[in-house]
């Protein structure tokens, strides 16, 4: 073990200093997304990034849901660190990108966000900030935007672990 390494729930270890290494199962991705509340926690009630890339699934075309539930993928190991804050973080940001790259080659995805998922990806962002916020227009990443059609449920941890797994299983089908 090294100073940059972590252990999973399944008992796996994954080390950040080298994402290559160890192959993230999806229940270990389901844990860390149905546990990490988005927004640094600071929204009401507590709203995980599970939740968020299911929403996100839904509404893309169908050939995109598997690229929409898992665009946040790396969020399970790294957290969700609020985009203001990440943008001071270029070294957060390298390792994300190193995080991500070893995901898409696992789960076969492309190593980018098609333009599709981003926009759903901001109508979802512009859809929690009316239902989990004070709405107003100051939000950067939502000027403009639309918001989904979509009622966010607030799952618990354990209710979002099952139910992004259970939506993982319907798209590898």
């Amino acid at each position: 073990m090294s100073e940059t390494t972590i252990q999973l729930r399944s008992g796996a270890y994954f080390d950040f200093a080298n994402p290559s290494a160890v192959e993230l199962c999806i229940e270990d991705i389901a844990q860390g997304l149905a546990s990490t509340c988005r927004f640094g926690g600071h929204c009401w009630p507590f709203y995980s990034v599970a939740e968020h890339s299911a929403l996100v699934s839904y509404i893309v075309p169908p050939y995109l849901a598997m690229i929409g539930l898992m665009h946040d993928a790396a969020e399970a190991v790294l957290g969700d660190i609020p985009k203001p804050l990440k943008r001071l973080l270029p070294d957060y940001c390298r390792i994300e990108k190193e995080v991500e790259a070893a995901l898409a080659r696992q789960y076969g995805l492309p190593g980018f966000k098609p333009p599709l998922v981003k926009k759903a990806d901001i109508a979802i962002l512009r859809t929690e900030q009316m239902q989990l916020f004070v709405p107003d227009d100051k939000w950067i990443e939502t000027k403009g935007a639309e918001a989904a059609n979509v009622n966010i449920e607030a799952w618990t941890p354990d209710e979002g672990r099952e139910r992004f797994l259970e939506r993982y299983y319907e798209l590898a089908a």
